[in-house]
């Protein structure tokens, strides 16, 4: 016989305080650790129909942090739409101020608001010396929820920048830049944090990122590329050929007729290995010299794909 399911309609794909509804009677001790519910954090349950994704991971964090407290850096960016940016086991990543003595524990990473760290409030000249921010209440007031705040995308980017390591920290602002945050954006953060802590960082990775990239290891492939010494490709260049058709490689040096393509996983699709074969011979066939780097070149072999990019560079003109 299948285990019967109790979920008071005020919990039903709620994250709560365990505390909290048995204080009010909405769920006995002993019910709350039944089937119908995960526990996420000492004294935080949710329903457990709820996706385990770095959102949930956020509410459930949240709800045990003081209420000056923002969701930051890559998970602010996850928030922000950028779903590669975390995970649901990953840490949630938040500002505190320090007379909140709120330590990182598993699961949090906390990072202090106060003089001289790379966590001090963001300055922006419409706000001052706070950090921008957009706020989002979450459901479930009744059982002990939570207001969800977070640091907005252009200080999110920024946090990014100089939390995370750089092959990481691009993909990410990549994505912001591709979902609508700005290059203006961009500039005026970094400008007026250029003289803090991770600010060279900033511009640095800020200079790196680009909205075309269409996966995280595109925006990898391309950073480790002018990282090993070659010029800046261009991402998604059209190229027009002779019939008409236009195409868009990944990575692609004009200048030079010389084009990289990234075969993610969906590549493996007969009717997309179809299409990419086709288009394939059609950018040679107009004179074009295009390498394919797979995911396992990417990550186990990279040294030999830079010398390949680089001997395809330098036999059609590039001079180092």
């Amino acid at each position: 016989m299948p285990p019967h399911h109790h979920r008071p309609p005020a919990l039903a794909w709620q994250v709560f305080r365990g505390s909290a509804v048995t204080q009010q009677g909405l769920i006995t001790r002993h019910q709350l650790r039944g089937s119908s519910w995960v526990r996420l954090r000492h004294d935080v349950y949710a329903d457990a129909r709820l996706e385990r994704n770095h959102e949930l991971a956020c509410r459930a964090a949240a709800l045990r942090l003081p209420p000056q407290a923002l969701i930051a850096g890559p998970s602010s960016a996850y928030l922000h739409g950028v779903e590669h940016a975390a995970g649901f086991d990953d840490d949630v990543h938040v500002l505190v101020p320090k007379a909140a003595r709120v330590d990182s524990r598993r699961g949090l990473h906390v990072h202090v608001l106060g003089p001289d760290t790379a966590a001090t409030p963001l300055r922006t000249p419409a706000t001052g010396p706070q950090p921008s921010m957009q706020v989002r209440t979450l459901p479930g007031a009744r059982s002990g929820g939570a207001t969800l705040r977070k640091t907005d995308p252009a200080s999110a980017a920024w946090e990014t920048a100089v939390w995370l390591d750089p092959l990481r920290a691009v993909g990410i602002v990549d994505s912001l830049l591709a979902a609508g945050l700005t290059r203006t954006a961009l500039a005026t953060v970094a400008t007026a944090n250029a003289d803090r802590p991770g600010g060279r960082r900033a511009y640095w990775i800020f200079d790196l990122a680009d909205p075309g990239a269409q996966s995280p290891p595109e925006s990898q492939l391309r950073v480790r590329l002018v990282m090993g010494g070659l010029p800046r490709p261009v991402t998604q260049h059209p190229i027009r050929l002779p019939r008409g058709l236009v195409v868009h490689p990944d990575l692609a040096w004009p200048e030079f007729r010389v084009a990289v393509e990234y075969d993610g996983r969906w590549h493996a699709d007969p009717e997309q290995l179809h299409l990419d074969r086709r288009r394939l011979n059609l950018l040679v066939g107009a004179g074009w010299l295009v390498l394919h780097v797979t995911s396992r070149r990417l990550h186990r072999e990279f040294p030999a794909v830079l010398n390949e990019v680089r001997s395809a560079l330098l036999s059609r003109g590039w001079r180092r």
